[in-house]
Protein backbone atom coordinates (compact mmCIF):
# COMPACT_ATOMS: atom_id res chain seq x y z
CA UNK A 1 0.00 0.00 0.00
CA UNK A 2 1.32 3.39 -0.85
CA UNK A 3 1.86 5.78 2.04
CA UNK A 4 0.33 8.73 1.77
CA UNK A 5 3.07 10.83 4.10
CA UNK A 6 6.28 9.69 3.39
CA UNK A 7 10.02 12.27 5.34
CA UNK A 8 13.17 10.30 5.15
CA UNK A 9 16.35 11.77 6.95
CA UNK A 10 14.58 14.91 8.75
CA UNK A 11 16.91 16.44 10.75
CA UNK A 12 16.33 19.47 13.64
CA UNK A 13 19.38 21.02 15.61
CA UNK A 14 18.95 23.61 18.07
CA UNK A 15 23.12 24.52 18.71
CA UNK A 16 24.39 21.66 19.76
CA UNK A 17 21.22 20.05 21.42
CA UNK A 18 19.56 17.42 18.44
CA UNK A 19 15.77 16.90 18.49
CA UNK A 20 15.93 15.20 15.20
CA UNK A 21 18.36 13.36 14.18
CA UNK A 22 17.56 11.27 10.54
CA UNK A 23 13.77 10.89 11.49
CA UNK A 24 11.70 8.50 9.39
CA UNK A 25 8.08 8.43 8.65
CA UNK A 26 5.46 6.63 6.93
CA UNK A 27 1.43 6.94 7.62
CA UNK A 28 -0.19 4.67 5.27
CA UNK A 29 -3.87 5.51 4.34
CA UNK A 30 -6.58 5.21 7.00
CA UNK A 31 -3.49 5.46 9.78
CA UNK A 32 -3.65 8.10 12.68
CA UNK A 33 -0.38 9.60 13.36
CA UNK A 34 0.38 11.94 16.48
CA UNK A 35 3.84 13.80 17.02
CA UNK A 36 4.22 14.48 20.84
CA UNK A 37 7.38 16.68 21.84
CA UNK A 38 7.75 19.16 24.43
CA UNK A 39 8.05 22.96 22.86
CA UNK A 40 10.60 23.96 20.75
CA UNK A 41 11.24 20.45 19.83
CA UNK A 42 10.18 20.74 15.70
CA UNK A 43 6.96 19.30 15.93
CA UNK A 44 5.46 22.54 13.95
CA UNK A 45 8.33 22.72 11.92
CA UNK A 46 6.82 19.76 10.07
CA UNK A 47 3.57 21.38 9.51
CA UNK A 48 5.03 24.56 8.30
CA UNK A 49 7.49 22.91 6.29
CA UNK A 50 4.03 21.14 4.18
CA UNK A 51 2.34 24.83 4.13
CA UNK A 52 5.50 26.32 2.57
CA UNK A 53 5.79 23.99 0.01
CA UNK A 54 2.54 24.45 -1.13
CA UNK A 55 2.58 27.70 -1.53
CA UNK A 56 2.57 29.84 1.78
CA UNK A 57 3.74 33.60 1.43
CA UNK A 58 3.71 34.68 4.09
CA UNK A 59 6.24 34.21 6.57
CA UNK A 60 4.48 35.19 9.54
CA UNK A 61 2.16 32.34 8.88
CA UNK A 62 4.75 30.40 9.07
CA UNK A 63 5.80 32.07 12.62
CA UNK A 64 8.59 33.97 10.97
CA UNK A 65 9.89 37.44 11.85
CA UNK A 66 8.88 38.71 8.54
CA UNK A 67 11.45 37.85 6.01
CA UNK A 68 10.69 34.50 3.96
CA UNK A 69 14.44 34.27 4.57
CA UNK A 70 14.11 33.07 7.84
CA UNK A 71 12.85 29.51 6.88
CA UNK A 72 16.31 29.25 5.66
CA UNK A 73 18.88 27.62 8.20
CA UNK A 74 20.86 30.40 9.94
CA UNK A 75 24.06 28.48 10.81
CA UNK A 76 25.29 27.82 14.11
CA UNK A 77 28.92 28.27 15.84
CA UNK A 78 30.05 24.66 14.68
CA UNK A 79 27.76 24.77 11.54
CA UNK A 80 27.34 26.69 8.50
CA UNK A 81 24.28 28.79 7.29
CA UNK A 82 22.91 27.09 4.12
CA UNK A 83 22.48 29.07 0.86
CA UNK A 84 18.37 27.85 0.26
CA UNK A 85 16.13 25.92 1.96
CA UNK A 86 13.98 23.10 0.07
CA UNK A 87 10.68 21.29 0.28
CA UNK A 88 9.40 17.74 -2.01
CA UNK A 89 5.79 16.53 -1.00
CA UNK A 90 5.04 13.56 -2.85
CA UNK A 91 1.37 13.30 -2.80
CA UNK A 92 -0.92 9.73 -3.85
CA UNK A 93 -2.64 10.16 -7.22
CA UNK A 94 -3.68 6.22 -7.17
CA UNK A 95 -6.98 7.75 -6.90
CA UNK A 96 -6.58 11.02 -9.79
CA UNK A 97 -7.36 13.55 -7.16
CA UNK A 98 -5.48 15.94 -9.79
CA UNK A 99 -7.24 14.90 -13.06
CA UNK A 100 -5.05 16.61 -14.99
CA UNK A 101 -2.40 14.63 -14.06
CA UNK A 102 -2.05 10.85 -15.34
CA UNK A 103 1.20 10.11 -12.68
CA UNK A 104 0.27 7.84 -9.80
CA UNK A 105 2.31 10.27 -7.96
CA UNK A 106 2.78 14.10 -7.60
CA UNK A 107 5.88 15.47 -6.21
CA UNK A 108 5.73 19.46 -5.50
CA UNK A 109 8.74 21.28 -5.15
CA UNK A 110 10.20 24.52 -3.94
CA UNK A 111 13.07 26.11 -3.14
CA UNK A 112 13.78 29.46 -1.59
CA UNK A 113 17.28 30.98 -1.80
CA UNK A 114 18.57 33.86 -0.14
CA UNK A 115 19.07 36.02 -2.72
CA UNK A 116 15.13 35.62 -2.67
CA UNK A 117 14.50 34.15 -5.97
CA UNK A 118 12.16 30.97 -6.10
CA UNK A 119 11.90 27.80 -7.48
CA UNK A 120 8.72 25.31 -7.77
CA UNK A 121 8.44 22.24 -10.03
CA UNK A 122 5.92 19.38 -10.50
CA UNK A 123 7.39 15.92 -11.14
CA UNK A 124 10.81 17.63 -12.04
CA UNK A 125 9.06 20.40 -14.76
CA UNK A 126 9.81 23.88 -13.50
CA UNK A 127 6.26 26.15 -13.36
CA UNK A 128 4.65 28.92 -11.24
CA UNK A 129 3.40 29.50 -8.04
CA UNK A 130 0.45 29.68 -9.59
CA UNK A 131 0.83 26.78 -11.52
CA UNK A 132 1.29 24.80 -8.00
CA UNK A 133 -1.88 26.70 -6.93
CA UNK A 134 -4.16 25.86 -9.62
CA UNK A 135 -3.24 22.40 -8.99
CA UNK A 136 -4.34 21.92 -5.57
CA UNK A 137 -7.54 24.20 -5.98
CA UNK A 138 -10.85 22.12 -4.32
CA UNK A 139 -8.39 19.43 -2.94
CA UNK A 140 -8.36 21.04 0.52
CA UNK A 141 -4.21 20.77 0.55
CA UNK A 142 -3.86 24.01 -1.50
CA UNK A 143 -2.11 27.44 0.66
CA UNK A 144 -5.50 28.53 1.47
CA UNK A 145 -7.07 24.89 2.05
CA UNK A 146 -8.24 23.50 5.26
CA UNK A 147 -6.10 20.49 5.67
CA UNK A 148 -3.01 21.85 7.28
CA UNK A 149 -4.33 24.18 10.78
CA UNK A 150 -1.37 25.70 12.06
CA UNK A 151 -1.93 27.78 15.94
CA UNK A 152 -4.35 29.85 16.82
CA UNK A 153 -6.03 29.41 13.11
CA UNK A 154 -8.73 27.27 14.73
CA UNK A 155 -9.61 30.93 16.66
CA UNK A 156 -9.10 33.24 13.80
CA UNK A 157 -11.68 31.28 11.67
CA UNK A 158 -14.28 31.46 14.29
CA UNK A 159 -13.41 35.16 14.87
CA UNK A 160 -13.36 35.82 11.33
CA UNK A 161 -15.61 37.82 8.97
CA UNK A 162 -18.52 36.24 6.92
CA UNK A 163 -16.50 36.77 3.98
CA UNK A 164 -13.67 35.42 4.86
CA UNK A 165 -15.16 31.70 6.23
CA UNK A 166 -17.00 31.93 3.11
CA UNK A 167 -13.49 31.07 0.81
CA UNK A 168 -13.09 28.38 3.52
CA UNK A 169 -16.25 26.80 2.77
CA UNK A 170 -16.50 27.33 -0.99
CA UNK A 171 -12.69 25.36 -1.02
CA UNK A 172 -14.60 22.63 0.82
CA UNK A 173 -17.54 22.33 -1.39
CA UNK A 174 -15.35 22.12 -4.53
CA UNK A 175 -16.30 25.29 -6.24
CA UNK A 176 -12.67 27.75 -5.32
CA UNK A 177 -12.03 26.47 -8.39
CA UNK A 178 -14.73 29.04 -10.37
CA UNK A 179 -14.68 31.41 -8.69
CA UNK A 180 -10.71 31.66 -9.23
CA UNK A 181 -11.30 31.33 -13.19
CA UNK A 182 -13.86 33.55 -12.53
CA UNK A 183 -11.75 36.57 -10.80
CA UNK A 184 -9.20 35.86 -13.79
CA UNK A 185 -10.94 36.07 -16.25
CA UNK A 186 -12.57 39.45 -15.16
CA UNK A 187 -8.85 40.52 -14.72
CA UNK A 188 -8.43 39.59 -18.44
CA UNK A 189 -11.42 42.01 -19.54
CA UNK A 190 -10.04 44.68 -17.29
CA UNK A 191 -6.81 44.46 -18.69
CA UNK A 192 -8.00 44.44 -22.04
CA UNK A 193 -10.84 47.45 -21.66
CA UNK A 194 -7.40 49.53 -20.30
CA UNK A 195 -5.31 48.02 -23.75
CA UNK A 196 -8.41 49.50 -25.85
CA UNK A 197 -8.60 53.27 -24.16
CA UNK A 198 -4.93 53.08 -24.51
CA UNK A 199 -5.35 52.52 -28.28
CA UNK A 200 -8.21 54.92 -28.54
CA UNK A 201 -5.28 57.83 -27.34
CA UNK A 202 -2.76 57.08 -30.46
CA UNK A 203 -3.32 59.95 -32.70
CA UNK A 204 -4.36 58.45 -36.47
Amino acid sequence: MTDIVHVENLVKRYDDLIALDHFNLSIAPGEIFGLLGPNGSGKSNISDSIRWVLGETSSKQLRGSGKMEDVIFGGTEKRAQVGFAQVTLVIDNTEHIFPSMEETEVAVTRRYYRSGESEYSINGQNVRLKDVYELLLDTGIGRDGYSVIGQGRIAEIVAAKSSERREIFEEACGIAKYRYRKNEAERRLAAAAENLERLRDIPV
